[in-house]
C-alpha cells in the first residue's frame, strides 16, 4: 500500500509539472502566432485621459494580455528609468516617450529590444533602421492665443518675435525643457536657429516656465497674451470645452516632434514578455492603432494617413514649414542645453 501511495503522488506530480510545462509552451506559441498574452507594463509621456482611452481599446483587442500604463513626463520617466537601471532591471517592458533622442541614448545603453515592424514601410517620418525604435504620434509646438482678449495682430507670429517682440514682454508662457521632452527638443532647435542669444531674450522678456495647463488656463483669463504650447492641448480645449483658443503655426516653422515607442530587451525587462510586446507595438503603428491616436489630437507618423486631429491643418502641411531638430544634439548636448537654459532663463524669475 505504501508503495502504491508513494507511486500515486509521483504520478499526479509529474503530472502537474508536465501541464505546467505544457501551459507555458502553450502562452509562449500563442503569442508567437500574434495572439499577445501575459503582462506588458509600457511607461509613457502621453497625457493621462488619452492613456485611459486607449486602455479600454487595448482591453477590449487583447483579452488574453493584462497591458498596463505608467505616466509621467519625460524627465521623470528618464529619472525612474536611471534608478531602476542602477537596481539592475526595469519595471517596464516597452517606452512611449516624448521624442528621439532618449532612443538613441536607450539604444547606446544596450536597452532596447531590436524588430522590424511590418507598418514600417508605411511610416512617412524617420524610423531606427536596425529596428530599436519607430515614430507612433506627432507633436507639434505652436502658439497659441485667445481672440477674445486680443486681436491676432498684437501677437507675434513666429518663434523668434515670441522671444523678441517687446509688445508682449512679462505675458508669455512655456513649458519646461528640465522636465519636457518636447519643451527640450524646441529649445534645442530654437539654438541651433538662433543660438543661445535666444534664451537670454526669453530670460529678458520675463517667460513664465510652468506647464501646458497652467499656461492654458493664464490664457483663458488673459494673463497671457501668447505661448509655446503643443497643438493637441489646444485642439483638445477646442473640441471638448468648445474653447475659442486659437492656434498660430509659427512662420518661422513649426517645431514637429515624432515621439517614439520603443520594446526593452530581455536583459532589462520586467516581464520578458517581447513577442506579445511586438505585437502591441505593431498595433499602435497601424491604422487601428493610428486613429485612436489621432482621436487624442495628435498626428500620425503614417504617410498620407487619411484622417488628422480635429481643427488641426494636415500633417504635410505643417511639415513643409517646420523647423529642423538635430535629435543627436538633443541627446549629447542636453546637459550643457539644461543647463544654460536655468541660467539664463528660470534663474531670472
Amino acid at each position: 500500500m505504501k508503495k502504491f501511495l508513494c507511486f500515486a503522488l509521483i504520478l499526479i506530480l509529474a503530472v502537474s509539472f508536465i501541464g505546467c510545462r505544457r501551459d507555458n509552451r502553450g502562452t509562449a506559441a500563442a503569442a508567437q502566432q500574434g495572439e499577445p498574452t501575459g503582462r506588458i507594463m509600457i511607461y509613457t509621456s502621453m497625457y493621462e485621459d488619452i492613456i485611459e482611452a486607449v486602455e479600454r481599446i487595448l482591453a477590449r483587442q487583447f483579452r488574453n494580455a493584462t497591458i498596463e500604463f505608467f505616466y509621467g513626463g519625460t524627465g521623470r520617466i528618464q529619472a525612474l528609468i536611471a534608478a531602476e537601471e542602477a537596481a539592475g532591471r526595469l519595471n517596464c517592458d516597452m517606452l512611449m516617450v516624448a521624442e528621439p533622442s532618449y532612443s538613441l541614448e536607450l539604444r547606446e545603453r544596450g536597452m532596447l529590444h531590436s524588430f522590424r515592424s511590418p507598418e514600417a514601410r508605411y511610416l512617412g517620418f524617420e524610423f531606427c533602421a536596425d529596428g530599436y525604435w519607430y515614430p507612433v504620434r506627432i507633436s507639434n509646438m505652436v502658439l497659441a492665443f485667445n481672440p477674445e482678449r486680443y486681436r491676432r495682430e498684437q501677437i507675434p507670429h513666429s518663434l523668434y518675435d515670441f522671444a523678441f517682440d517687446p509688445r508682449v514682454r512679462g505675458a508669455i508662457s512655456m513649458s519646461n525643457p528640465l522636465t519636457s521632452g518636447t519643451a527640450m527638443a524646441t529649445v534645442t532647435a530654437l539654438r541651433d536657429r538662433y543660438g543661445y542669444e535666444y534664451f537670454d531674450a526669453l530670460g529678458r522678456q520675463g517667460v513664465f516656465v510652468e506647464s501646458g495647463s497652467v499656461a492654458l488656463t493664464k490664457l483663458e483669463t488673459g494673463e497671457c497674451m501668447v505661448i509655446m504650447v503643443l497643438e493637441e492641448s489646444v485642439l483638445k480645449l477646442r473640441e471638448e470645452d468648445g474653447s475659442r483658443l486659437e492656434v498660430i503655426y509659427p512662420t518661422d516653422g513649426t517645431v514637429v516632434i515624432p515621439s517614439t515607442i520603443m520594446i526593452v530587451n530581455d536583459n532589462w525587462n520586467a516581464n520578458r514578455n517581447t513577442a506579445t510586446a511586438e505585437i502591441v507595438a505593431n498595433w499602435f503603428l497601424s491604422p487601428d492603432g493610428q486613429n485612436a491616436i489621432v482621436d487624442g489630437w495628435m498626428h500620425s507618423p503614417r504617410a498620407n494617413f487619411p484622417r488628422y486631429p480635429f481643427d488641426a491643418i494636415p500633417t504635410d502641411q505643417i511639415r513643409a514649414n517646420s523647423m529642423p531638430v538635430v535629435w543627436e544634439n538633443v541627446f549629447r548636448q542636453r546637459a550643457e542645453i539644461r543647463e544654460r537654459f536655468e541660467e539664463l532663463v528660470t534663474a531670472r524669475r
